[in-house]
């Protein structure tokens, strides 16, 4: 059986550096000019009240760009791109509108010809992606001839690495997504994010290396500048290769094991031909898990400041992407509430299968999967609900002012525009540059 291609090359502006990685992976090979394509980059997040730092999180604009050039080009003329940008507000449709419009889209849009869809307002086909894995899924991205799928070269918190199948998370709706984050042993998130890519039309992986991101998948991770584009036709293969390039060991990434399993592959990339540059060249350890201390109820970072009377569990796979948001706030309040004495003996529990501890003396259940399932624990002395599907900022600033960790007010005051905290450490170095988001 002939090797898939995985194509690895430098990136640099002004050497066509997209088309040298789509040229050697072969990757216009199938795509009949009259084909449908759906585009999915990487929008992770957006925050329109402030400026936050892109690099390494969210897919270059100037890489899509490039893209769309390639495509007209070979004659396409039918092109869509598709996002679903989580919010805070399901209802929030005016996030995704100033995405699109600062990142350039809608020049995009007008320049090339091409559709952009906010995928919440677009329809969803239920599928079965597997056996026990169901999902709605986007039907624009189900009812295309070809898919290009354009993630970033990065880490994640919960799944190790984000590349191209974690990437098609982002063309499901939010009740399938909550569900991805079920407390089935054997249904975990991993296994259902292995399971995405099975019923998606043919097409090509590009991941989006110019930036890279330890400990992502979002803001609060470090971004490195990189400058590497990689593409195949086989997805699997762009993911194997771009965890490799992340200094990460592919049999370290559960979803990856569970893809390869599935089609019957090695998982040490024997089956693969990289082509251009050598990934023993360009690999570079990117952290992807945060790390916790006593008996993981503590960031270490926390441990080490001696900050006591506290218990914050280490989140799980269960925890999904509306409590994620509100686990850095907690966090952000509880360090700043810190004065060097120890809190209540307070504990704070998320995700779907945690457990309250006996002797504390305040739990704060955080999202409404915890409040269902711990309302009447037995070992819960003082319950502090954080309820709702999402979580409310002032539910939170409440459940902390109950549980006597006194936030300073500025937390709370100035929440949406918290991101632009990050953009500190970026400051002053000139490879993070923001012309890569935009489009002239």
């Amino acid at each position: 059986m002939s090797k898939s291609i995985v194509s690895i090359v430098k990136y640099e502006k002004e050497n066509d550096s997209v088309r040298k990685a789509v040229e050697m992976a072969n990757g216009f090979e199938k795509l009949n000019p009259n084909a449908q394509v759906f585009i999915k980059p990487n929008l992770v997040y957006w925050n329109r009240h402030c400026d936050f730092p892109k690099w390494g999180m969210l897919t270059t604009s100037s890489l899509m760009e490039e893209i769309l050039k390639l495509l007209k080009e070979h004659g396409v003329k039918d092109i869509i791109i598709g996002e679903g940008i989580v919010t805070e507000n399901p209802k929030d449709r005016e996030t995704a509108e100033d995405a699109f419009e600062k990142l350039g889209y809608n020049i995009l849009k007008e320049r090339y010809g091409v559709k952009v869809y906010d995928i919440f307002q677009r329809p969803f086909e239920k599928v079965e992606l597997a056996e026990g894995v169901s999902a709605k899924m986007n039907a624009d991205m189900l009812q295309a001839d070809f898919l290009i799928d354009v993630p970033v070269l990065k880490t994640h918190a919960q799944c190790v690495v984000s590349l191209g199948l974690k990437n098609l998370k982002g063309l499901i709706n939010i009740p399938s997504r909550k569900k991805f984050h079920g407390e089935d042993p054997k249904y975990n998130l991993n296994y259902n994010i292995s399971q995405l890519a099975n019923k998606a039309p043919p097409g090509l992986t590009i991941i989006d290396g110019i930036y890279t991101l330890e400990r992502g998948p979002t803001f609060d991770g470090k971004a490195h500048r990189s400058d590497i584009v990689l593409a195949s036709t086989n997805m699997l293969s762009a993911d194997l290769v771009g965890s490799s390039l992340l200094g990460i060991d592919p049999v370290a990434v559960p979803h990856l094991v569970q893809v390869a399993k599935d089609r019957n592959r090695p998982i040490d990339l024997s089956d693969i031909e990289v082509k251009g540059e050598s990934i023993d060249d360009l690999a570079v350890p990117h952290g992807w898990d945060f790390i916790y201390k006593n008996n993981n109820t503590l960031p270490l970072s926390y441990a080490r400041a001696g900050i006591g009377g506290i218990s914050y569990p280490k989140y799980d796979e269960t925890m999904c992407t509306y409590c994620s948001f509100y686990n850095g706030v907690l966090l952000t309040a509880i360090r700043a509430a810190w004065k060097g004495e120890d809190f209540d003996n307070v504990e704070i529990l998320t995700g779907k299968i945690m457990e309250p501890s006996e002797g504390k003396n305040k739990t704060i259940l955080l999202g409404q999967c915890q409040y269902n399932k711990h309302k009447d624990h037995p070992n819960i002395n003082e319950l502090i609900a954080i309820d709702g599907c999402p979580p409310e900022a002032e539910s939170v600033q409440n459940a902390l002012k109950l549980a006597g960790i006194k936030v300073p007010s500025y937390i709370f005051k100035n929440l949406q525009k918290a991101p632009l905290i990050f953009m500190q450490k970026y400051q002053g170095k000139p490879e993070f540059e923001e012309q890569f988001y935009q489009i002239n």
